[in-house]
């Protein structure tokens, strides 16, 4: 479900979130925060202060659903933690990324190989 190869966009929110928010919490989050539209498509990534819960919103066919995981050891590393971004409100990942930190592995010490990528379009 949520581990798919296929591209798709995929933001963090840098900033803790409280688990208690649901649908309407978090996708007034998505709007305010990210500055954003929940409705497209995207995958949306919250976690709690202590790292240990991670919630994903995203838009499915014909409503919104929400994937949560609350860890019995350990914590989530999101790649903001690896550098300071006080100033942004949130970042975008790959899916791979987003495989990986949920698997676990750090993301500091993963390398990537040089690859052939055609340039982003920019919007």
């Amino acid at each position: 479900m949520i581990r798919a190869t296929i591209p798709m966009q995929i933001f963090v929110c840098i900033q803790p979130t409280d688990m208690r928010r649901s649908f309407d919490g978090l996708s007034g989050m998505v709007r305010q925060v990210l500055s954003q539209d929940p409705l497209s498509g995207a995958l949306f990534l919250f976690r709690n202060r202590a790292r240990d819960r991670l919630k994903i919103l995203y838009w499915d066919r014909d409503g919104l659903a929400i994937w949560y995981k609350r860890l019995e050891k350990g914590g989530f590393q999101f790649p903001t933690d690896l550098k300071s971004a006080s100033d942004v409100n949130n970042c975008q990942i790959t899916s791979e990324e987003l495989s990986l930190l949920l698997d676990g592995i750090d993301l500091s010490s993963v390398q990537r190989r040089p690859r052939f990528a055609l340039p982003r379009k920019s919007s």
